[in-house]
């Protein structure tokens, strides 16, 4: 589509389908920018904005008193405080373990994580995505972060991958009444960007105490992110996967965990559902084992 061709229905549909499923859900300015315009003779301006520079330097010497009143200039603002979204440092973790030890119920965690301005991710979010799902199930997954869906709804897994994920519970005959869903981070990073080390770790011990008070019999890791983060390792997700590994909590309770696909990454790869459809099953064999 070029700026001579009428505009095609279809293929602005598409594009901001496109933006949508790359995360971008606002704009930036009210009206276009030209930039290849403005890119166009970067020597010219930067020889316009020179001159009058210049033109000061000679209609006014440096010994020429001032003839500004000061007096009729308003006073100077304040120095600016440092922004709350800001990186978060060793101290804000530090509160970020002692918020998360000392919470004796879920509602309780969710109350302090609600509360905690130590990440940044929560300037930029729209809500806290903290749970979804029965806290008493024997099941519990976790995600890695929320995306916009669940932002704007504030659970967990509700947009294509939620859908995915439901029909993948009904195969071994569970639903969000029968299993409790999470994520390691609650506050969806901008534009669906990959999580920071920092931001992970910053979260880290919300999401452990939110194990470790649901208790669930088996845990499922949905993803890389969540496997390496609460199963400590660095293997790569297609490694871990179909391979039973254990989490265990600050209280020293080990818990059966599966790491699997995602399923964002399965409607990305449906050749691979075969394969997280295996790692079902031996969650459904062990579920069934531990009565």
């Amino acid at each position: 589509m070029t700026a001579a061709s009428p505009i095609n229905r279809s293929d602005l549909a598409d594009l901001l389908a496109f933006y949508a499923s790359a995360g971008v859900d606002e704009a930036l300015e009210d009206a276009p920018v030209n930039r290849l315009a403005e890119a166009a003779k970067p020597a010219e301006r930067a020889q316009m904005a020179a001159t009058p520079a210049r033109e000061n330097v000679q209609q006014q010497p440096p010994s020429a008193p001032s003839r500004l009143d000061m007096s009729r200039l308003p006073d100077a603002p304040p120095p600016r405080a440092p922004s709350a979204a800001t990186v978060p440092d060793e101290a804000q973790a530090a509160l970020a373990r002692q918020l998360a030890a000392t919470a004796s119920t879920l509602e309780e965690l969710r109350q302090h994580m609600a509360a905690f301005d130590g990440c940044n991710l929560k300037f930029t979010a729209k809500n806290l995505v903290f749970a979804d799902g029965n806290p008493n199930a024997d099941l519990m997954l976790v995600g890695e972060a929320p995306g916009r869906d669940e932002d704007l709804e504030g659970l967990p897994f509700v947009g294509r991958s939620g859908r995915l994920l439901d029909r993948m519970l009904a195969a071994i005959g569970l639903d969000r009444t029968s299993a409790y869903i999470a994520n390691v981070i609650p506050w969806r990073p901008p534009g669906n960007r990959t999580p920071t080390p920092h931001e992970t770790e910053i979260c880290r011990p919300f999401i452990e105490r939110q194990i470790e008070l649901v208790n669930p019999k088996v845990l499922v890791n949905l993803g890389g992110p969540s496997a390496k983060t609460l199963l400590n390792t660095t293997e790569g997700i297609l490694r871990l996967r179909g391979n039973w590994r254990v989490h265990t909590t600050a209280s020293g309770i080990a818990i059966p965990a599966m790491p699997t696909l995602h399923p964002a990454y399965l409607l990305r790869t449906p050749a691979h559902k075969k394969l997280a459809w295996r790692d079902f099953l031996e969650v459904k064999a062990k579920l069934r084992g531990l009565g």
